[in-house]
C-alpha cells in the first residue's frame, strides 16, 4: 500500500502547519517507557524514516525514558527540518518503571522546559503540553508560568494533555491553548465531547493510543472486517476512522520498527466511505 501523508490532510499549529498524520516517539523508549531502547540505531532509523516520508509532527514527553525519548530525537534528525514540529510535555514525573507522579509546580515547569530546550538542541520548543494537570497546584499557577515562558521565547504554543472541556476552558482564560492530547481511539471514546468542543473552536486534538495499545490491530479486532474488505491492515482502518471522525485530529501512531512505522502511515492511503465510517463509529 503506497504512502502518501500529504492524503490526510493538514492542521496548523502556532506558525506550522502540518499533516494529520505524525509520529508518537513514547515506544522509542525501553520496556514500559523506561529506559534506553532495545535497538537504538533502529530508533533513528525510525524517526529519520518518518521524516523521509513526511511526517512533519513528532509527539515526545521529558518523561519517555525519561529523557531518552528527546535525546534520540535529536541524534536522529537534528538539525531539524524546518517543516518539522516537535511537540513534547511537562509535568509528569517518572520516577520508576511504573511510577508516574504529577508534579506542576511553576519552577519545576520551567526547569523541564529548560532541560528539554537543551536536550532537543533548540532555542524555543515549538510546542510545550501540559501532561497532567496537578491537583495540589492551582491550574492557572501551571498554564501562568507557560504563558511566562512562551512570552521569554521559549515556547512557541501551549497544549494540555488529559483535560476535561471546563478544565481547556480555565487554561484558555490564561493562555491560548491550541491543542489537547487525549486518550482516544474506536474502543475508548471517553473524550468524545472535549473533541467535539476542539472542533467547535479550532483547537487540534491529538488522540494519544490511536490503535488501543496494538488491541484494534490484532486479527478479529472490531474493525477486521472492515480492513479485509478493503485490502487494508486493520491498525489502519482505526487510523483512517479517527482521520476521518473529525478534522481537527492529528493521531500519532507509534512504534519501534521501521516496517511497522511503514504499515502504520499506510492509513493514508486509506479511504473509508461514508458509510463504513457510520459503521465504524
Amino acid at each position: 500500500m503506497s504512502i502518501d501523508i500529504r492524503s490526510t490532510g493538514t492542521f496548523t499549529i502556532g506558525d506550522k502547519t502540518v499533516h494529520r498524520l505524525g509520529f508518537g516517539a513514547m515506544s522509542l523508549t525501553g520496556p514500559g517507557v523506561w529506559g534506553p531502547p532495545r535497538d537504538r540505531d533502529e530508533a533513528v532509523r525510525v524517526l529519520r524514516r518518518a521524516v523521509e516520508l513526511g511526517v512533519d509532527l513528532i509527539d515526545t514527553a521529558d518523561s519517555y525514558g525519561p529523557y531518552v525519548s528527546e535525546e534520540i530525537i535529536k541524534e536522529a534528525l537534528h538539525p531539524y527540518p524546518e517543516q518539522l514540529l516537535i511537540a513534547t510535555k511537562a509535568g509528569f514525573v517518572r520516577t520508576g518503571p511504573s511510577q508516574w507522579v504529577v508534579v506542576g509546580r511553576p519552577a519545576y515547569l520551567r526547569q523541564e522546559v529548560e532541560m528539554s530546550l537543551r536536550r532537543l538542541g533548540v532555542e524555543r520548543l515549538d510546542l510545550l503540553q501540559l501532561h497532567r494537570i496537578d491537583p495540589e497546584v492551582p491550574l492557572e499557577d501551571q498554564v501562568g508560568e507557560l504563558k511566562a515562558l512562551q512570552d521569554e521565547g521559549k515556547i512557541g504554543s501551549v497544549g494540555l494533555s488529559e483535560v476535561s472541556v471546563e478544565e481547556l476552558e480555565r487554561a484558555r482564560r490564561v493562555v491560548e491553548i491550541v491543542t489537547v492530547q487525549n486518550r482516544y481511539n474506536l474502543t475508548n471514546r471517553v473524550s468524545e465531547g472535549v473533541l467535539a468542543h476542539c472542533a467547535e473552536q479550532g483547537i487540534g486534538f491529538i488522540p494519544y493510543s490511536p490503535i488501543a495499545k496494538g488491541a484494534l490491530a490484532a486479527p478479529g479486532s472490531p474493525v477486521d472486517h472492515v480492513a479485509k474488505a478493503l485490502g487494508a491492515t486493520p491498525a489502519q482502518v482505526s487510523l483512517a476512522w479517527l482521520l476521518a471522525h473529525s478534522p481537527v485530529t492529528m493521531p500519532i501512531p507509534g512504534t519501534s520498527s521501521v516496517a511497522h512505522l511503514e504499515e502504520n502511515l499506510g492509513a493514508s492511503a486509506v479511504t473509508l466511505t461514508a458509510e463504513q465510517v457510520a459503521e465504524l463509529s
